[in-house]
């Protein structure tokens, strides 16, 4: 299956990397399994405290699929169309599956050959982007004022 997929630029502002399938899927396909490091929801949570996060699939607590340090497995090139820097009219075309006690993507709607993927990723997550993001700009100038004070 991952033949038929590739990466590349995304159509997505500022978003990197995509994916983009090279056939036509049809609704209700599961096209990709999500591969990557077995661990615990506890081993990603301190992953998370040491920045090193953005491409997990969670099945249970005991069972996720951290994606982060294995580049050549494509699912985690999926991005979400209401993330950040949206398209108006892009929209999710896929979603994330458990079948089988394994991470999977899976078209909710017909998607034609060189069309990106999308999935959400969900509420909470973006929840957590804009709050690091509004921690870094803070932490940023914090630092700026700090070198002002030292002139």
């Amino acid at each position: 299956m991952s033949k038929d997929l590739v990466v590349k630029k995304s159509s997505l502002p500022d978003a990197g990397k995509g994916l983009f399938t090279k056939r036509d899927i049809k609704k209700g396909e599961r096209f990709i399994e999500y591969l990557g490091e077995v661990v615990t929801e506890a081993e990603l949570d301190r992953r998370a405290e040491k920045d090193i996060f953005g491409y997990a699939f969670y099945i249970s607590k005991k069972k996720c699929i951290d994606a982060f340090y294995t580049p050549n497995e494509l699912a985690r090139y999926a991005n979400d169309a209401r993330g950040l820097n949206k398209i108006k009219g892009v929209k999710n075309n896929a979603c994330y599956v458990v079948y089988k006690n394994s991470g999977w993507i899976k078209a909710e709607k017909n998607i034609k050959a060189g069309e990106e993927i999308f999935v959400s990723y969900g509420a909470e997550y973006w929840k957590d982007i804009r709050y690091n993001i509004k921690l870094d700009k803070e932490r940023a100038a914090l630092k700026k004022k700090a070198k002002k004070s030292k002139k």
